[in-house]
């Protein structure tokens, strides 16, 4: 695993097993009960795959918000531009691949106090 980097946040954790010039690889753990930000991304291109456990997915479609449950082997893409939160239902462990600008974050609304680019 000496590839692999452990990334702690306040609503579980990542480990990122790829990462080049031109595309990254996550394991996404979201704790039972907790939220990834209300964010988009300038540049960004990823889709997400539900490995394991529920979450809600929500997703800007036509300027409102819309949600929907997801289980294991479902996925989404999210462009650029796109306003999208997850939250745990359940504890869940979500497969990330997307381009390589890790730090290309815009945050809405977060409940852990963190501000754009964190």
């Amino acid at each position: 695993m000496d590839n692999v980097t452990r990334v702690d946040k306040p609503w579980g954790y990542e480990l990122h097993w790829a990462k080049t010039d031109r595309y990254v690889g996550k394991v996404i753990h979201v704790n039972k009960g907790h939220a990834l930000s209300l964010q988009y991304h300038n540049q960004k291109d990823e889709t997400i795959f539900l490995w394991s456990g529920k979450i809600l997915f929500e997703i800007e479609r036509d300027g409102q918000l819309v949600g929907r449950e997801m289980l294991p082997g479902e996925s989404v893409h999210v462009t650029p531009k796109t306003v999208h939160r997850m939250t745990a239902i359940e504890e869940s462990d979500i497969m990330e691949v997307s381009t390589p600008e890790l730090h290309d974050v815009v945050r809405l609304e977060d409940r852990y106090g963190r501000s754009d680019k964190s």
